[in-house]
């Protein structure tokens, strides 16, 4: 398994217990494999605490937030 897979799972718990954060997942950003954190709304910074702040990177994982609004069943 690779490193971005174990950092994934090993912060997966903490990074659900942030604000807004709706999901957790691997993805590509500019040719890169990164950590996705799905959020219902992207909130700047200056708004948030520091602990509610998704780290840009996670043991070297580069990390990325994206918006997807609000999850509902189809």
């Amino acid at each position: 398994m690779n490193k971005v897979n174990t950092v994934k799972q090993n912060y997966e718990e903490q990074l659900m217990r942030l604000p807004n954060v709706t999901g957790v997942g691997i993805g590509e950003k500019q040719g890169k494999t990164v950590i996705k954190v799905f959020v219902t709304q992207k909130i700047p910074q200056s708004d948030l605490q520091p602990q509610e702040i998704v780290p840009k990177s996670i043991e070297g994982c580069e990390t990325d937030v994206e918006e997807i609004g609000t999850i509902t069943a189809q």
